[in-house]
């Protein structure tokens, strides 16, 4: 019999065989569900419930199903950003292909008062930190003058590559807004598990508006952030992902799906 999914638990420098429940329920340690190399390939079918994500982290993104929309989670709640611009509350047993989470609690904190785009403000960010090696979640909270997101309607078999599907992402553009961009940084070397880089969602103040971040210009905001010193990655045990092809990624499709 297939295991619904394998555990393979990581440290950020060494990798190492770690049970899965001592990690997901302390502070700044990632629980992840798939790889971005299998959700490049078109592994949009997972079997890992919203409930159970939830027992692993409280903060995150990720997304549902059929690629359905853009997932943020923000103090325990998970919210869906459709490809129309809604935004829903997830039931408990809807499934997700791919998802990040932690249970967040900062360490570190830094004001920006002056008007910075999404690269400055990486830019600064990365000047701050202790090693660009290591895996970071951050919180950014407060004021926009400009944010611009994206979201992907739900696809249907045979599934279409994710830098495709994103040819016909849903943009949307928010000014004056308050609300929180949330997500991670994670080194060069994670290529194929998760996104080197930067990876950013939003979601409104009023819980109305949001998606997967593409750019934005500060007004005042406040960033809170933390190393990550563990990552469990939960490969799923059936389904598409046992005969993907993950060698076939090209990161530069990568880069594209992201903008």
């Amino acid at each position: 019999m297939i295991n619904k999914y394998t555990r393979v638990s990581l440290l950020v420098v060494l990798l190492y065989l770690v049970p899965c429940s001592l990690i997901a329920q302390e502070k700044n340690n990632i629980f992840q569900y798939s790889v971005i190399s299998a959700l490049m390939q078109g592994n949009y079918d997972g079997n890992l419930t919203i409930g159970e994500l939830k027992e692993k982290g409280d903060f995150g993104l990720g997304t549902l199903n059929h690629l359905d929309g853009e997932v943020v989670i923000l103090d325990g709640e998970f919210f869906q950003v459709t490809s129309e611009g809604l935004v829903n509350r997830i039931p408990a047993e809807s499934l997700t292909p791919f998802a990040v989470v932690t249970f967040f609690k900062a360490v570190e904190r830094k004001e920006i008062n002056e008007t910075v785009s999404l690269n400055q403000l990486t830019a600064s960010i990365d000047k701050t930190l202790e090693s660009i090696n290591f895996i970071y979640a951050f919180k950014i909270t407060g004021k926009f003058s400009y944010v611009k997101t994206r979201s992907v309607p739900a696809q249907e078999k045979p599934y279409k590559k994710l830098v495709d599907v994103t040819k016909n992402q849903s943009v949307f553009e928010f000014k004056d807004i308050e609300g929180t961009i949330l997500g991670f940084r994670f080194p060069s070397y994670v290529d194929g598990v998760n996104v080197p880089g930067y990876h950013f969602h939003f979601i409104s103040a009023d819980k109305k508006s949001g998606g997967h971040v593409l750019d934005l210009m500060t007004t005042g905001v406040t960033i809170e952030y933390a190393k990550q010193d563990n990552i469990t990655i939960a490969i799923p045990g059936e389904g598409d992902f046992l005969n993907t092809d993950l060698s076939k990624m090209n990161p530069e499709e990568l880069k594209k799906a992201e903008k």
